[in-house]
């Protein structure tokens, strides 16, 4: 039967689901479940931040436990990798045979490049240095910013400046003219299209319509329901081109209108979402894992107001600094800041704290922390006591929660 309506608890439920949570587990955990559940999701945001673990390894591992970090590098970090690199949200990986859905973003940048104010000049800037990488990638075959001689190689202002050779490599990467060849010490490494890419790849490249309407597609089944905005999102498309493609996928039957309990906005839900009467999940998500990457839709769903808080100075932040949301079943009931202490071989539970309503089930949360200390091959986990829920994880952890005042401030 078709639902056109949802109460609030099925629309977490269908979009837990669809994303893979309360399937069942296996230990170990085999490569072709890997494989399956990064196409499940269809991309992997990239982050560089790794005081906890990259974030790209932790939506897998938040719904399959512990599997071979191994098995996911083979498919993504080879120049022959299965999934390559693009700005499919944010810096994302994707399944090889789906790049060319990014050629029309590739043009897109391009034109936006040439003609917007605050760019041309850079782009003017960078003109020859591209034309130089270009001979040199030709010449030497892929190879990351770093291992490019040039007088231009400099990096210019503060610590998040780029060198020309570096703006230049990002501005031929968002054009198409190079593109992915996997990661070098986790710094991208760059090719041209055919060192890398069958040839005459990007001639098959559909239209910016035809894309359009694939990547919602794949966006809905990803998501399960969602408004147009949270369609959207998924892969940062416009508004008005997601509307055409939603009202085109409606009109072919594969998104079906749905109205949603305490949502303001009409949603759509996939036609091959299930409904489940129930999902059992226990999971820490990363700030970048497709549950909470679009915060207007955490609040929706969850009741889960979330900002990242990397980039608060240390005295402003209110909940930590590497704060991952705390799911359990079907509920967002908690955050803590994860620290994986590699010199000391220790899981630091930086900060605990449970949602306002509800409270984290800290008998669950420690199991899953001493499962989160064995996949990051650590011994112990340690809890500052800072947070409503510090004591309580320190307490199921049995260990004794440490005085904060007693740590250096980050």
């Amino acid at each position: 039967m078709v639902r056109t309506a949802l109460s609030a608890a099925e629309a977490r439920r269908v979009a837990l689901a669809a994303q893979g949570f309360g399937r069942p587990r296996t230990d170990p955990v085999p490569a072709r479940a890997v494989s399956a559940g990064a196409a499940r999701l269809g991309l992997l945001q990239i982050d560089s931040v790794n005081v906890f673990e990259r974030s790209h390894y932790l939506p897998l591992f938040a719904r399959l436990g512990a599997y071979d970090k191994g098995a996911l590098d083979r498919l993504t970090l080879t120049q022959r990798s299965p999934w390559i690199e693009y700005w499919a949200h944010e810096a994302a990986f994707v399944p090889r045979d789906d790049l060319r859905l990014f050629r029309w973003r590739m043009d897109a940048y391009r034109e936006r490049d040439a003609t917007n104010p605050t760019r041309v000049a850079g782009v003017e800037r960078t003109a020859r240095v591209r034309d130089e990488l270009l001979a040199v990638l030709a010449a030497e075959g892929p190879m990351p910013a770093s291992a490019v001689e040039h007088e231009s190689n400099v990096r210019r202002g503060p610590w998040w400046g780029w060198s020309d050779v570096k703006q230049g490599l990002e501005q031929l990467f968002r054009w198409g003219d190079v593109v992915s060849a996997g990661r070098s010490g986790f710094e991208r490494v760059y090719a041209l299209p055919d060192q890398v890419l069958p040839a005459g790849y990007f001639a098959t490249a559909p239209d910016r319509a035809d894309a359009v309407r694939e990547l919602v597609r794949r966006s809905a089944r990803a998501i399960g329901v969602g408004t147009r905005a949270d369609l959207a999102d998924h892969h940062r498309l416009r508004a008005d081109d997601t509307a055409a493609a939603v009202a085109d996928l409606q009109d072919a039957g594969e998104l079906v209108p749905v109205t949603v309990e305490g949502w303001r906005d009409r949603a759509w839900m996939h036609v091959d979402a299930r409904v489940p009467r129930r999902v059992d999940a226990d999971a820490v998500l990363s700030p970048f894992d497709p549950v909470v990457w679009f915060r207007p839709r955490a609040e929706r769903l969850f009741g889960f107001h979330y900002r990242i808080e990397i980039y608060t100075p240390a005295p402003k932040r209110v909940f930590g600094y590497y704060v991952l949301p705390v799911l359990q079943d079907e509920a967002l009931v908690g955050r803590i800041d994860l620290k994986n202490d590699r010199q000391r071989g220790v899981l630091h539970v930086r900060t605990a704290w449970h949602e306002p309503g509800a409270r984290i089930d800290a008998e669950r949360l420690a199991a899953l922390l001493r499962r989160t200390a064995a996949w990051q091959g650590l011994g112990d986990v340690e809890v500052t006591d800072r947070g409503s829920a510090a004591r309580d994880v320190a307490a199921a952890l049995g260990v004794r929660a440490i005085d904060p005042a007693a740590l250096p401030v980050d």
